[in-house]
């Protein structure tokens, strides 16, 4: 169980990083642009799915 936990931990934190990387790089290419909310809105739905997910695993 604990391994499985930590695989889990391990996975949420490349998931976490790896989107930290797409906003910076995505910041630095839409500088001059206008930022579509729908996006935001579609970015931030997926965020709290994962977190749902995540919390849903290790609650049961």
């Amino acid at each position: 169980m604990n391994a499985k936990r930590g695989l889990l931990e391990l996975l949420f934190l490349t998931v976490v990083v790896a989107g930290a990387m797409q906003l910076a790089l995505a910041e630095e290419s839409v500088s001059g642009r206008r930022v579509d909310g729908k996006a935001i809105d579609q970015g931030i739905a997926y965020v709290l799915m994962l977190v749902a997910l995540f919390v849903t695993y290790i609650l049961h």
